[in-house]
């Protein structure tokens, strides 16, 4: 088969994008295949792949116990909207409430992490009757007008007019704001600023909505001490708590929803990327007295269709057939191990934090963001066949999100090629 090569994809992308699309690297490569933990460029050339098209195939490319049940949908029946009855959805929603945490219940289907974010969003609103919220600096929620005034990266908050009745909260950046304190008394500090936003600034806040780990700000890891003490204060406060899980759910962490780690249960969670294994779907689940405010009519054309639908129900047998949430926690505590040991040598690699395989490492040289550093350092792994992500408000953070069947030798591979490079830019 003959492929356009990176020249031409881009040759078009720049005739037809809308220009805020960009790309990784000064030199990037076509992909045209993939195969479980690895892809396939217009050349032949194989990438390991540690960031699973940012945190999306969980069950790795092309996995024949997902891609099958699909195929043999779409040959039955594709679509006809959720207006009508079908199986796949309401038995993926059964199959939802079963695995998440708590009352958690009652699911509505959409297509992405932004729609699931903005009908929590909505739900929320109707509960309450309130129509202020709450977000944390470095979170990010979504690209509609309502999801990008709650993101707290500038970078991706690209409206000049945001929605007003939105109050940011300082987020649980231990490492680069809590000097001199315990990561707990640091973190009582960050609890006590949404306390001041209750009592200075609002009484009308429907919900607050977080990340259980701030993917695109940088891989921030708070502690359970945090997560108790601000659902506590939230329920003092009757304001709903809406975990965004589009980026950490589906045994990414260790566990099938990463706020499980934390001892706490959110109000309303949503979820997307992993869910369908590259299949667009996204939902957000609530609780049965929750949902009950919703009545009005809505509906989402596409959200939940069989064939994502079909998706959804394979990505979940198959994350319990091949025990993905221990595997995640088995290798995680395998790089993360294999990272602080090359962190002894590079001191470029100034903090190192996640849960399973879900793992940022901080560059920091000369007490400076490294974004350049960064840059180079996945552009080097590129050539050497490794695919790593980055993010942080500074894009100086590695990000490691690998698809969840990689083997203890992909991790040793990984680790040997990225102290050399760092080896390199030293």
């Amino acid at each position: 088969m003959s492929y356009l090569g990176p020249e031409g994809v881009l040759a078009k992308k720049q005739a037809y994008f809308v220009p805020c699309v960009n790309h990784f690297y000064q030199n990037p490569p076509e992909f045209v295949r993939g195969e479980m933990q690895y892809l396939f460029d217009s050349t032949g050339k194989q990438y390991l792949d540690f960031f699973a098209g940012v945190s999306v195939m969980n069950c790795g490319h092309s996995n024949p116990a997902i891609i099958e049940p699909m195929i043999q949908q779409l040959q039955q029946l594709q679509h006809v909207c959720n207006i009508y009855l079908t199986e796949n959805g309401v038995n993926l929603a059964e199959k939802l409430a079963e695995v998440t945490p708590g009352k958690l219940k009652r699911t509505f289907f959409v297509n992405s992490g932004t729609e699931a974010n903005e009908g929590a969003l909505l739900a929320a609103s109707l509960h309450t009757g309130k129509h202020e919220f709450i977000a944390l600096d470095l979170g990010l929620h979504g690209r509609t007008q309502l999801t990008m005034s709650l993101t707290g990266i500038g970078m991706w908050r690209t409206t000049d007019v945001p929605n007003g009745g939105i109050h940011f909260a300082r987020n649980p950046y231990y490492f680069r704001d809590g000097e001199g304190l315990s990561q707990e008394a640091f973190e009582d500090q960050c609890v006590a600023d949404v306390a001041r936003i209750l009592a200075r600034r609002t009484s009308r806040v429907a919900a607050m909505i977080l990340e259980p780990i701030q993917g695109n700000g940088g891989i921030i890891t708070p502690t359970p001490h945090y997560f108790k003490k601000l659902k506590a204060l939230l329920e003092e406060h009757e304001i709903l708590l809406i975990v965004d899980e589009v980026q950490t759910g589906f045994a990414r962490t260790g566990k099938m929803f990463a706020i499980e780690h934390f001892g706490i249960e959110p109000d309303i969670l949503t979820m997307a990327k992993a869910l369908g294994n590259g299949q667009p779907i996204g939902a957000y689940i609530t609780t049965d007295e929750i949902a009950a405010s919703f009545t009005r009519p809505s509906a989402s054309t596409l959200g939940g269709n069989p064939v994502s639908a079909a998706a959804g129900l394979a990505v979940l047998d198959y994350i319990a057939s091949a025990d993905l949430c221990q595997r995640a926690t088995t290798l995680g505590k395998l790089l993360r191990t294999g990272l602080e040991r090359l962190q002894k040598k590079h001191p470029v690699m100034a903090d190192i934090r996640g849960l399973g395989l879900m793992q940022g490492v901080e560059l920091i040289k000369e007490g400076k963001p490294a974004a350049d550093l960064t840059d180079r350092v996945l552009e080097k792994m590129k050539d050497r066949g490794i695919l790593v992500g980055k993010n942080g408000e500074m894009r100086n953070v590695l990000a490691m999100q690998p698809p969840l069947v990689i083997t203890e030798e992909d991790i040793a591979h990984f680790l040997q090629n990225l102290d050399e490079v760092l080896q390199e830019e030293a």
